[in-house]
């Protein structure tokens, strides 16, 4: 373990500071993400209403990122991460305001601006290390990028479960997440430190001919797909604990972080596990078993009445979430490899705007979904089917791949 570890601390200073600054933007994505749901939930908010406001910042991202992809090339990034780092923090503040002194006409550009100044830092992000960082430390630089998340969510979810628990604080979802979003601009003195900001060289004129689009179509139409089935379950998982279980926000964002201890020790190994799988088997493999996993983690709604159906759901859960995590490390190298490099700023703007942009259609089809009354379970069926189908189309896109690398080596 002391030599895996040892490989990410030999990663360059710049990198780790862009990383660092990185997770106190997580940590505060990742307390929203455990309990924003269940906190409008017990504001009076019905599920398709959560629904709605989700898709908002979702939609935004959407529209912002793909722009922003063409931006971004050939200019330094610093000032990118500095909006997202002062960003973040200030709209989810406002946020949490909005919604404890009943200004609820402000939640829909509020949710807006929080996936724009999101966006920022997100897109910036992978171009970043690709540019940064030498092809050798790119496997450890892009899993580390990847496990912010994760050690984002261990934290927040940590300190929500300490703020609720501990008599002297006791304090309610709305105030723990102001302290989080509070904490977060502590990230910005990183960037402070950040120096090295390597700009690749633009030829005058960039034209939209200038990228290779079939490459760039056959590495996101696996992401697209996986994407949809992504927004049907992951930002209402918590709805189902809460509704399905009674588990409360304090008790998710312990299930959450423990999920997330698992995805960053499972995303530390993905440079070990690509070595000796391989993208063919690394990718397929641990993806098969959390779409299994997940159909039995949505079954468990139609046990709940069973003392066991709980720990079964939380286990599923623990199985899911870290080997589903475990391929993006893996899928982002591929197919920034695949696509090379003067694509690889438009790839990452694509796949962000094609994350949110399905899971802004996605949160508008869980609205209609659970309007019409369907169980949770049957939402996660459709979900677990599109895995399956995006993890064949990588599956095909690998064996690419292989053939364009082969070639190239003779």
């Amino acid at each position: 373990m002391r030599k895996i570890l040892s490989a990410y601390g030999q990663l360059e200073e710049h990198v780790l500071l862009m990383i660092k600054a990185e997770f106190f933007v997580q940590l505060i994505g990742a307390a929203f993400f455990l309990i924003l749901n269940i906190f409008l939930a017990k504001e009076g908010f019905s599920d398709p209403e959560i629904a709605n406001f989700i898709s908002y910042r979702f939609l935004a991202v959407m529209i912002l990122a793909f722009p922003l992809g063409f931006f971004i090339k050939g200019k330094v990034l610093k000032p990118f991460f500095m909006v997202g780092s002062l960003g973040v923090p200030t709209v989810a503040v406002l946020l949490v305001l909005a919604v404890n002194h009943q200004h609820h006409h402000y939640l829909p550009v509020l949710f807006i601006l929080w996936g724009v100044v999101f966006t920022f830092f997100r897109v910036s992000s992978l171009p970043y290390l690709m540019r940064n960082t030498v092809s050798e430390k790119q496997s450890h630089a892009i899993s580390l990028n990847y496990a912010t998340h994760s050690f984002g969510t261990i934290a927040s979810g940590i300190i929500i479960f300490a703020l609720s628990k501990l008599p002297v604080f006791k304090m309610d979802e709305g105030t723990a997440l102001i302290v989080i979003s509070v904490v977060g601009y502590w990230g910005v003195r990183y960037l402070f430190k950040l120096k090295v900001d390597k700009v690749v060289p633009v030829t005058k004129g960039l034209q939209w001919k200038s990228y290779d689009w079939g490459l760039l179509l056959k590495a996101i139409v696996p992401t697209l797909i996986i994407a949809i089935g992504a927004g049907l379950t992951i930002p209402f998982i918590n709805l189902f604990f809460f509704h399905n279980f009674q588990v409360d926000s304090s008790d998710f964002a312990l299930i959450g972080g423990v999920a997330s201890l698992l995805v960053a020790a499972t995303a530390l190994l993905v440079p070990n596990v690509k070595n000796k799988l391989g993208f063919k088997k690394g990718i397929t493999l641990t993806q098969i078993i959390a779409v299994l996993a997940l159909v039995a983690l949505a079954t468990t709604e139609f046990f709940t009445n069973h003392w066991w159906a709980l720990p079964i759901a939380i286990l599923c859960f623990w199985i899911r979430t870290p080997l589903m995590n475990m391929a993006a490390p893996m899928t982002s190298e591929l197919t920034m490899n695949y696509v090379g490099e003067k694509n690889q700023e438009i790839l990452s703007a694509v796949v962000a705007a094609i994350w949110s942009g399905s899971w802004y259609f996605s949160s508008q089809i869980f609205r209609f979904l659970t309007e019409a009354g369907f169980p949770y379970a049957y939402i996660f069926y459709i979900t677990a089917a599109l895995y399956a189908f995006g993890v064949f189309m990588y599956y095909l896109l690998i064996l690419d791949y292989q053939k364009k690398t082969t070639k190239s080596h003779h």
